[in-house]
């Protein structure tokens, strides 16, 4: 047998708990190398740069032409 709680929470209690679970907005810049958006303390995932530096590589995507299907 799986233990129980000895008594029902309030609500007032099961709503302070279930307050720290709200989803949160990851905060967001804009890249100084593209200009795109990016996250904060991160490598902008469009152009590879870090604080001024191209720390990878990113590899365009190639455009199938009417040949390749």
């Amino acid at each position: 047998m799986t233990p129980l709680p000895k008594r029902r929470w309030s609500t007032h209690r099961q709503g302070r708990k279930r307050a720290t679970l709200k989803a949160r907005n990851n905060s967001s810049s804009v890249c100084p190398n593209c200009g795109q958006p990016k996250t904060v303390h991160a490598v902008c995932p469009h152009c590879g740069f870090y604080r001024g530096k191209q720390v990878i590589e990113i590899k365009e995507k190639k455009e199938k032409s009417e040949n390749e299907k």
